[in-house]
């Protein structure tokens, strides 16, 4: 198993299969990160992807298990962000994704054992978005 670069197929998304994956990443796979996270709905109905998604994750982004740890995880996340150059809403599904991923692994692991935790997260997220991705019509 490799790591897989989602930040590749993520411009190839429409906002609304990116609204879904972020969702997804915030509310489903960061329960392995320990992030139990609930999203006050009442600040996000009836919004457009492209202000849902920013709104979303500034919630999740509040939620913080270990604070040391979510603010380091947060600036290695954006700084790979920033190097994919992507924009609009790709970008904030590119760094939830990669922030999330790299929350999963718990304290106290050999890096051998992080690394695998990465890239089954990394496995796990490529799936979700090709299965996100053939709901709108895309094909990687």
């Amino acid at each position: 198993m490799s790591d897989i670069a989602l930040h590749k197929y993520l411009p190839l998304l429409p906002d609304a299969a990116l609204q879904e994956f972020t969702e997804w990443c915030v509310l489903e796979q960061s329960k392995a990160a320990g992030c139990d996270f609930k999203p006050d709905t009442t600040k996000l109905n009836n919004l457009a992807p492209a202000d849902y998604i920013p709104k979303l994750v500034d919630q999740f982004m509040k939620v913080k298990p270990d604070p040391i740890k979510a603010g380091l995880v947060a600036a290695i996340a954006g700084k790979e962000a920033d190097a994919h150059a992507l924009s609009g809403v790709a970008i904030i599904a590119d760094f939830v994704s990669i922030y999330v991923k790299y929350l999963i692994p718990k304290d106290g692991t050999k890096p051998e054992d992080a690394d695998t935790l990465l890239l089954k997260a990394g496995q796990e997220q490529y799936e979700k978005l090709v299965e996100i991705a053939k709901k709108y019509g895309v094909e990687f």
